[in-house]
């Protein structure tokens, strides 16, 4: 575990159980595909972001997870709090804060387009940006850095909705702000059915 460096990535996670993941999903492929493709995606997390030369923390939902999918030596392991995702994220990015460090970023779990490189590069950005955002097609974003902190970001959000890059970007007008790539999250149906990858998950 990376205790030395000023860069924390944290990361966002629902604890994966049957009818309490990717609920719009399941409505079009049923409660047990959504889950085993929300493992699925937990998986890929894992993969992009276990090497990344930065601090790493997992931060669940409900109850901080017992199970060796998240190596205790690579992450450290924290419980969100908050009354809504707002709320929890700016806990989070307050004690990276109170914790020391000075980048800070945060991405959910559910990401198959996202590659390692992808959070190198926002890392890189951040050395020289406020901020740092990667902007989701729904109209929401999968990527959120920062080195100051900024509280009115994560707040009056209907979370979920396409209007929160919107609302977001102009709450931080003025600052020193960059944009990735866009990028689409697996929420819905219509994000995967026609992809490769996820065809094993759909009954025929």
């Amino acid at each position: 575990m990376n205790t030395k460096t000023k860069d924390l990535l944290i990361i966002f996670t629902r604890n994966p159980e049957l009818g309490k993941v990717k609920t719009r999903l399941a409505k079009d492929v049923g409660d047990e595909s959504a889950l085993e493709i929300y493992k699925f995606l937990l998986k890929h997390t894992v993969l992009i972001t276990s090497d990344l030369d930065v601090h790493k923390e997992v931060w669940f939902s409900e109850e901080i997870g017992k199970d060796h999918l998240w190596d205790s030596s690579v992450y450290s392991k924290k419980l969100q709090k908050g009354k809504d995702l707002g709320a929890r994220m700016q806990y989070a990015f307050e004690a990276g804060f109170d914790n020391g460090f000075r980048n800070i970023i945060i991405i959910g779990s559910d990401m198959y387009d996202l590659e390692t490189e992808d959070l190198e590069n926002a890392f890189r950005i951040l050395k020289n940006k406020e901020y740092v955002i990667g902007p989701a097609a729904d109209g929401g974003y999968y990527l959120l850095g920062m080195r100051n902190p900024e509280p009115k970001i994560f707040k009056n959000k209907q979370w979920g909705t396409s209007s929160v890059l919107r609302e977001t970007l102009n709450d931080l007008k003025g600052k020193n702000i960059a944009l990735t790539d866009l990028r689409n999250d697996v929420d819905l149906y219509e994000d995967i059915k026609e992809h490769e990858d996820f065809q094993k998950f759909f009954k025929k």
